[in-house]
């Protein structure tokens, strides 16, 4: 049964390490929580490691430059995996061919292709070229995240027709940026698989990323599965990955799913949480309103 808490500290002295999720959680897209950081950096103070996992499509510090334009301080954390690594070093392998169609914001997502020493001595070289080209699709993201995926239903019939693979590599729906909702690179793979086509998942709740962040992990310290806490706001990732890991999930009721839980994010409905955990047939271990 999930037990419904009030602070992290209830519980974190069962746990080494913690794998955290970042937007939803650490912060909103926009601006970091102070209750989190505040509760992160406690956290390692006590001795406990702190490997931040998200499903941002970008370098691991790519996304440490961007926690510092959100207010995240390098005190709160030990280091980061993210979903475009994990996807990153896949492509470079030749997950997906070495010609590859590129759907993404190219201001924001041009470093998905920058070089990557984690598997420089087996790369292949990868060349964005158009759909007609292509070998394969790499998704970062929707060009416009606002538009309806289904925008790209023509391309995606297309590259289906071809047999193409598409790399997906942010896993989640939706983001909730400040209080404006966005579309993700999971939509898109989404409607690709609905349409016929294969998509390939790195980021959460698939296992690539929890592998990688493991290996994070493991050069700054050894800690068992059992001693290892996820936390997150996404139930079909954060949650559903963890358990997946056979891992102890943490689940914040605040975020993506706030609205199924009452009219006041602070403090979920008891009930309506263990009604809203038994439809999704999941049971995390415990559950927070806020990561504070």
């Amino acid at each position: 049964m999930t037990q419904l808490i009030q602070s992290l500290s209830e519980i974190s002295n069962r746990y080494d390490a913690l794998f955290v999720d970042l937007w939803g959680c650490v912060h909103n897209g926009v601006t970091a929580y102070s209750e989190a950081v505040a509760a992160l950096q406690t956290y390692r103070k006590s001795g406990g490691k702190v490997v931040l996992v998200t499903n941002s499509p970008r370098p691991w510090k790519a996304v440490a430059e961007q926690l510092v334009g959100f207010g995240v301080p390098t005190d709160a954390y030990d280091a980061i995996a993210t979903s475009g690594d994990s996807a990153r070093a896949a492509m470079y392998l030749g997950a997906v061919g070495s010609k590859v169609y590129h759907i993404g914001s190219p201001g924001e997502d041009v470093v998905f292709f920058a070089p990557m020493d984690l598997v420089a001595d087996q790369a292949v070289e990868i060349t964005r070229v158009s759909l007609q080209e292509a070998e394969g699709l790499v998704v970062t993201g929707p060009e416009d995240s606002m538009a309806d995926p289904d925008v790209y239903r023509a391309d995606f019939l297309y590259a289906k027709q071809k047999g193409l693979k598409l790399l997906c590599a942010n896993p989640d729906i939706v983001v909730d940026r400040g209080e404006t909702r966005e579309w993700c690179a999971g939509a898109l793979a989404g409607l690709y698989t609905e349409m016929g086509g294969e998509s390939l998942y790195f980021g959460k709740p698939h296992p690539p990323i929890y592998d990688l962040a493991r290996r994070r992990l493991a050069k700054i310290a050894q800690v068992s599965d059992d001693n290892i806490l996820c936390i997150g706001d996404g139930i079909g990732t954060d949650v559903m990955g963890g358990m997946g890991e056979g891992l102890d999930t943490l689940f914040i009721t605040g975020g993506l799913a706030a609205s199924e839980f009452g009219s006041d994010p602070k403090h979920p409905d008891p009930v309506r949480l263990k009604q809203w955990l038994a439809e999704q047939n999941l049971s995390p271990t415990a559950a927070i309103s806020f990561l504070r």
